[in-house]
């Protein structure tokens, strides 16, 4: 399933990785990333993560697309 954050929506509100945070931490700038290896988890974290940004900046496709 993977993930794309969109770094010019992203404000930084961290809902991502207070969630899901075997999967998103913040980088330097203080913006959602990725850690290492987890551009395709799958997990009800993970979407859970996606509906708790604010802004909608993370968005999770299904495998079956």
């Amino acid at each position: 399933m993977p993930i794309d954050i969109d770094k010019d929506r992203c404000i930084g509100a961290g809902q991502c990785a207070l969630t899901a945070p075997q999967v998103f931490t913040q980088d330097d700038d203080g913006l959602s990333t990725l850690l290492p290896g987890h551009g395709n988890d799958d997990g009800p974290l993970v979407r859970e993560a996606a509906r708790a940004c604010p802004v909608g900046a993370i968005t999770v496709t299904p495998a079956d697309r």
